[in-house]
């Protein structure tokens, strides 16, 4: 698997700030892909921004779930496949959703690794 990251700035509107994007897409092998098909791995989460939104204060927990629900940027096994562009209100909130992407990602990789060897062995040189 080779994920690809895409840097893009936006020029501001108005006099806004400029609008980052961040495009990230994977290139997965048929045996990844086969093994994402036979896991069920399509809808799983990779990546998501909730965390950050469920921070807010002086809400209730249903409406403040509500709230993160509708703000929140997500990343599934099958947006990292297929493609997907996030945008984002500066270049420190790119970098660090690129960060978790990398992280998850990794992850991911080692996952699809581990099922790849179900039902046989695997021969570990040390």
């Amino acid at each position: 698997m080779k994920v690809l990251l895409r840097r893009e700035q936006r020029p501001a509107i108005l006099g806004s700030k400029p609008v980052f994007s961040l495009t990230v897409r994977a290139q997965i092998s048929p045996e990844e892909a086969a093994n994402i098909e036979k896991y069920k791995l399509g809808a799983t989460e990779l990546y998501s921004s909730r965390l950050y939104y469920n921070r807010i204060e002086g809400m209730k927990d249903v409406a403040q779930d509500l709230v993160a629900r509708a703000r929140a940027t997500t990343l599934s096994v099958n947006d990292l496949w297929q493609g997907k562009k996030i945008d984002c209100k500066d270049i420190v909130e790119m970098l660090e959703i690129e960060d978790q992407i990398r992280k998850a990602a990794s992850m991911f990789k080692a996952i699809l690794e581990s099922a790849a060897h179900f039902g046989g062995e695997e021969v570990l040189e040390l």
